[in-house]
């Protein structure tokens, strides 16, 4: 089967993908390892007879879960199948199921980009606060034992709303090569909405809504808000923590199996 870069006749292509993070080494590609990018440009390329670059909203972290990830790529329009987007998600799922699914395929605007043109990304976090554990929450859930106090921690999450350096939260890319010598990227994030929430059944809901995340922020955020809610930490120290952009400030990172990409905004 022959493979060919898409040619001016391109269409883009906008996939709502939701997958199982514990057999993937993250989302993007990385040479020597399943990731879910990878996964998915591979299954591409067997039904279509095209390479595709994909563009990601979100570049999930090892184990991390996705439930409203969007992914954009190209397809030429000189094949019946190209052209047949229900066809296409059909196949990627009878190959790809149970840990990747396409909720939803569409045609886009040839501008519109998974990560460029995306207004905000949402994550939720899940807690399981129980002194015993659960064996159909364990993949999808941090189990902590300790009882939490959800006031405190919601109290606490207050800090976080608005824009911020979050260099305290976030682990720093690794620079080499050419760019070992490049200004450090900025770390400030624009947080819209953060909160807790009880789902019930010893589930806690960690919501949090921003313009962009740097690696490790929300699991950086909740694992410091934890140890809030267990009165390790009083609320008022996560100002003190933001203003210090250091590390070593913040609280134990979270799990990353508790952590799922919900949703991706976009203007409409």
């Amino acid at each position: 089967m022959n493979e060919e870069t898409p040619g001016p006749a391109a269409r883009r292509v906008r996939l709502v993908v939701a997958y199982n993070g514990e057999p993937f080494h993250g989302f993007a590609i990385s040479a020597g390892v399943s990731t879910v990018a990878g996964t998915l440009t591979d299954a591409l390329r067997q039904i279509t007879g095209h390479a595709v670059v994909l563009t990601g909203a979100g570049r999930t972290d090892a184990g991390v879960h996705g439930w409203g990830q969007v992914v954009t790529f190209d397809l030429p329009a000189d094949r019946e199948i190209n052209r047949d987007l229900v066809r296409i998600a059909k196949s990627l799922n009878s190959m790809l199921e149970p840990h990747i699914v396409i909720r939803d395929a569409a045609w886009v605007a040839p501008d519109f980009d998974a990560r460029f043109s995306a207004l905000w990304r949402h994550y939720r976090y899940r807690v399981l606060n129980t002194p015993t554990g659960n064996p159909f929450e364990a993949a999808t859930s941090w189990h902590v034992t300790t009882p939490l106090d959800l006031r405190a921690m919601q109290l606490a999450s207050d800090a976080f709303i608005g824009e911020h350096d979050f260099s305290a939260f976030c682990r720093r890319p690794k620079l080499s090569g050419p760019s070992k010598d490049a200004p450090e990227p900025s770390m400030a994030r624009r947080v819209i909405s953060a909160r807790w929430s009880d789902a019930g059944s010893g589930i806690l809901h960690f919501e949090i809504r921003a313009n962009a995340f740097c690696q490790q922020m929300v699991r950086s955020i909740v694992g410091t808000l934890v140890e809030v809610g267990m009165h390790r930490r009083r609320a008022g120290e996560m100002t003190g923590i933001l203003r210090s952009g250091s590390r070593a400030m913040a609280g134990h990172i979270a799990p990353p199996h508790g952590l799922c990409l919900m949703e991706v905004g976009y203007p409409t």
